[in-house]
């Protein structure tokens, strides 16, 4: 008997979140056995309001753990985070959420976050409320800090793998690091592969 395909990533979604919540409660027993973490998660279909949800979790100690994109039991499609904190913990970061479905668009506004300090924490796809999948970058950067390391970004999408294996052999040799990967439909391209890599460019 076949899953319904709505089932079957809501299914995927929740499995996903346990992995990711799992794979921390690891990290936590090999730091020692007195660690602890509370764990917070945010799902939301607008972007927008995940990014403000995000900066006051923040601003109580949590910190960013992991994102995934897809269709809850509840929420519709939704942009689900993971965030994280130790108890007493005061706040360390903030965060910069971008959405788009144009790969240049993303391009330029990662370069700008990565100006202003941010480091890349994830990426997901997800189909927003007015009907677009949408690429969603999460950057992360210390709070109020007096040096600040900027980084350059270079986003690559293409819909041929073999493309995409030079292009990072390129960029590569090139100084960049691979951070992330997605396959999301994309407004020019179709069904594309989006790779984002970064490299350190010093600091202010």
């Amino acid at each position: 008997m076949e899953c319904e395909p709505r089932h079957y990533v809501s299914s995927l979604l929740l499995f996903v979140l346990t992995v990711l919540i799992g794979s921390s409660a690891v990290a936590v027993a090999q730091e020692g056995a007195d660690a602890e973490y509370d764990f917070l998660i945010l799902a939301t279909n607008r972007t927008l309001t995940m990014q403000r949800e995000m900066q006051e979790a923040a601003g109580r100690g949590y910190f960013f753990a992991g994102v995934m994109g897809g269709e809850t039991s509840f929420g519709g499609n939704e942009v689900v985070v993971v965030m994280k904190r130790v108890p007493d913990a005061s706040p360390r970061f903030e965060y910069r959420l971008l959405a788009t479905s144009r790969t240049s668009t993303m391009q330029k506004e990662m370069q700008e976050a990565g100006d202003a300090g941010f480091s890349y924490k994830g990426q997901t796809v997800f189909r927003t409320t007015f009907g677009g999948d949408e690429a969603v970058v999460i950057l992360e950067r210390v709070r109020g800090s007096t040096s600040v390391e900027r980084f350059e970004y270079r986003l690559l999408a293409t819909s041929r793998t073999s493309t995409m294996q030079r292009e990072l052999r390129e960029a590569g040799a090139a100084g960049f690091d691979f951070v992330g990967v997605t396959v999301s439909p994309t407004t020019f391209g179709g069904d594309e592969v989006v790779a984002i890599l970064k490299r350190p460019i010093g600091r202010d």
